[in-house]
C-alpha cells in the first residue's frame, strides 16, 4: 500500500507531522510528504518519509502564489504519479483540508482522511473532529489513528529526526546552550537587545553560548552574538542546526521552527512564547521546557504576524533574568535526572553482582 501525507505549511508545522507519518509509516510499503517550500527541508529529515513532493499552495504561507490552472494541472499530475491508496491531509486547527482534498481525489486517490469542521461531500472517506486544544503533534497522530494508522509498537509519539549527535567542527568541544534569535513571523521574537542582554547574562554566569540564525539573519545573529557569544548565523544548513540543537544543554528561542527541531532532537527548551497561536496547541511538544511570556496579552489568539500592541509587551517584560533563571532550572533538572539513571545503574549493577 502506498500512502501520501499533505502538510502545506512552514518547517515546524511539518516537523509536528512526524509522528503522525511514523504511523503510516509503519503499515505502508511507501510514504511521500506532500509539502511547501518552507517545509520541504523539515519533510526531508523525517523518519519514514520515501519521497518528497514540493508545491507552494495558493491558500497557505505567508505569500501564496495566485492560482494558476497550469500549476494546479501540473501538481495534480504529480500526485498521481506518486501512485497513492491513501491519504492523510493535516492541517492546523483553524484551516480547512478540502482544498488538497480535492486536487487527491482529482489525482485518483481513493481513500482520503482529515480533520473537518466542513461538510466535505465527497472529497473525504474519513471526516475526524479533533479533539479539543489538542496539540497539533497529537491531533496529528489522532487522525493517523482514525485513518487506521495506529502508533506502531515501541514509538512514544515525541518528535524525531535524522540527525548526527553534534557537530564540534561548528561549536568546539564542551557543554553549551543555544540562543536562537530569529522568527519568520515578526510578532514571535524577543528583541535583538534582550537576546544581547541574555547571551552576555549567560556568559557572564559561566556558559558557553551558541547563537544561530538562518543565512538572512546574519546581521541579527552578529549583534545578538556580540564578544560574548560564539555566532553561526548563515553556517548551518537544517542538518547542522539539528545536529548543533542535539549536543546542547538547552535552545533559547521563540515560537518557530527551531523549537520544534529542538525537541525532536530531544533537547529542553527555553520558549519565549508569544500568545498570537496558543501554547498548548504549538509549544514544545515531548522535552522539557520553560514557558516565558504574557500569554494573556492583548494580542491572544490573534494570529497576528506583527504584534498590535505597541510595545510588544508579551515578550518584552521578560528579562535577561529570567531566561538565564529558566536555562539554569532546565540544565538542573537534566543533571538531576543523569545523577538518578547513574544511581539507578549502580544499584543494578550492586545487586548483578556474583558474591561466590
Amino acid at each position: 500500500m502506498r500512502a501520501l501525507v499533505v502538510r502545506l505549511d512552514s518547517f515546524g508545522d511539518v516537523l509536528l507531522a512526524g509522528p503522525a507519518v511514523r504511523a503510516v509509516a509503519a503499515r505502508a510499503d511507501r510514504v511521500a510528504l506532500l509539502c511547501g517550500p518552507r517545509g520541504a527541508p523539515a519533510a526531508r529529515l523525517l523518519p519514514g518519509v520515501d519521497e518528497v513532493l514540493v508545491w507552494e499552495a495558493p491558500w497557505a504561507g505567508f505569500s501564496p502564489p495566485p492560482v494558476d490552472r497550469t500549476d494546479i494541472g501540473r501538481v495534480v499530475d504529480r500526485i498521481a504519479a506518486a501512485r497513492a491508496d491513501e491519504a492523510l491531509v493535516l492541517t492546523s486547527f483553524h484551516q480547512s483540508p478540502l482544498p488538497a482534498a480535492l486536487l487527491l481525489r482529482m489525482a485518483g486517490v481513493a481513500r482520503i482522511a482529515a480533520d473537518s469542521v466542513d461538510a466535505p461531500g465527497s472529497l473525504l472517506d474519513v471526516r475526524h473532529t479533533r479533539a479539543p486544544h489538542a496539540h497539533e503533534a497529537r491531533a496529528a497522530l489522532d487522525l493517523a489513528e482514525a485513518a487506521g494508522f495506529p502508533p506502531p509498537p515501541g514509538d512514544d509519539g515525541r518528535l524525531l529526526v535524522r540527525h548526527a549527535a553534534g557537530a564540534p567542527e561548528l561549536t568546539g568541544g564542551g557543554p553549551y546552550v543555544v540562543v536562537h534569535p530569529g522568527a519568520s513571523v515578526a510578532a514571535r521574537r524577543w528583541s535583538p537587545e534582550r537576546c544581547a542582554q541574555a547571551v552576555r547574562l549567560l556568559s557572564n554566569a559561566g556558559h558557553r553560548v551558541i547563537v544561530t540564525g538562518g543565512p538572512d539573519e546574519r546581521d541579527l545573529t552578529a549583534f545578538v552574538a556580540g564578544g560574548a557569544g560564539t555566532d553561526l548565523g548563515g553556517r548551518t544548513a537544517p542538518p547542522q542546526l539539528a545536529a548543533v540543537l542535539a549536543a546542547a544543554g538547552a535552545v533559547v528561542t521563540g515560537n518557530t521552527g527551531p523549537a520544534h527541531l529542538a525537541a525532536a532532537v530531544g533537547t529542553p527548551v527555553v520558549s519565549l512564547f508569544s500568545p498570537v497561536v496558543p501554547a498548548e496547541r504549538w509549544g514544545p511538544y515531548g522535552v522539557p521546557y520553560v514557558l516565558l511570556g504574557d500569554q494573556r496579552a492583548a494580542c491572544e489568539g490573534s494570529r497576528a504576524r506583527e504584534c498590535p500592541v505597541p510595545g510588544h509587551p508579551c515578550l518584552d517584560e521578560v528579562t535577561a533574568e529570567d531566561v538565564l533563571a529558566a536555562v539554569g532550572k532546565l540544565l538542573e533538572n537534566e543533571e538531576n535526572e543523569e545523577n538518578e539513571e547513574n544511581e539507578e545503574d549502580g544499584h543494578a549493577m550492586e545487586d548483578g553482582e556474583d558474591g561466590g
